[in-house]
């Protein structure tokens, strides 16, 4: 396994992490693959309090150690009252002492970021948080976020990311790497994408391009990904054979030419990311789905 620092925290994560999206429907099978995974030399698992998987993660971590944890609020409990409280819960059903990396799980433009990041800020102090990351957010809304804060940093962006969706390259990407602010890809493998038909060519070179190295094209994606200095992947482990298939995914390095042909061939299969695909008006979302 490669480990990386994130941002300029002196933290070194394992540059595979685990994603719990969508992870309930067989929790004994995922605490397997997860506890799994961790014992393959990953050491950092997210969640986030609306995808209801932080029970899971609870039950993974039992008897691990040295896994740091990152989690996130949703935009609904962005006033200052509502984030201290959303943190307090995330910290009893994960049953940690202390949350290593909160985030903020999407831009919400009904409330005043300068209020959320003053909660986030006295929750680092308070000693519940380690560090402030946000997920979804554009560059000038992580400039935004960056400018609300007097005492912390800003250390992540955790943005949809992968060979499908390249998105972040445009803007993103360059600015974070300027700022030593680390990108979490989630749904590194486009949500399964990879594998369906529209991808056949994709896909077959990535094949290829694995038997090569004895990896599968799903390795190969990956590693594609976090050759990149400041990007970390976090791809589900619903299953041992994933979570042990992933956590492979760094233990070889590709030649150039095989990275160039990668690139090349992604761009044709470019797809809109989960962002860009909202149909309804965020704040709907974000207000419909209060708890």
């Amino acid at each position: 396994m490669i480990y990386k620092e994130l941002g300029k925290t002196g933290e070194k994560l394992s540059s595979v992490g685990i994603g719990t999206w969508q992870l309930g429907k067989n929790p004994s099978e995922e605490v397997k693959a997860i506890k799994t995974a961790m014992k393959n030399g990953v050491n950092f698992i997210d969640t986030a309090e609306i995808y209801g998987s932080e029970p899971i993660v609870n039950k993974a971590l039992k008897g691990m150690k040295g896994i740091f944890v990152a989690t996130k609020v949703w935009p609904a409990h962005f006033h200052y009252d509502d984030v201290i409280r959303a943190c307090d819960k995330s910290l009893k059903t994960l049953g940690v002492k202390q949350i290593d990396l909160y985030q903020l799980h999407w831009p919400n433009k009904f409330i005043r970021i300068e209020e959320t990041m003053r909660a986030m800020e006295n929750l680092v102090k308070s000693g519940k948080i380690r560090y402030i990351g946000v997920s979804n957010f554009d560059k000038t809304q992580l400039i935004a976020a960056q400018n609300a804060m007097k005492r912390e940093e800003i250390v992540s962006n955790q943005v949809e990311y992968s060979l499908m969706v390249r998105d972040p390259e445009e803007e993103l990407l360059p600015y974070c790497k300027k700022q030593k602010i680390s990108v979490i890809a989630y749904s590194p493998l486009g949500h399964g994408k990879l594998f369906m038909g529209r991808y056949k060519k994709l896909f077959d070179l990535l094949s290829k391009i694995g038997k090569d190295y004895h990896k599968t094209a799903a390795q190969v994606a990956l590693n594609w990904l976090v050759s990149k200095k400041e990007v970390f992947a976090i791809p589900k482990a619903g299953s041992v054979k994933h979570a042990v298939e992933n956590a492979g995914a760094t233990s070889f390095k590709l030649k150039l030419k095989d990275s160039l042909a990668i690139d090349m061939a992604s761009r044709n299969h470019k797809t809109k990311s989960l962002k860009d695909t909202v149909n309804l008006p965020l704040s709907f979302l974000l207000f419909l789905k209060r708890f």
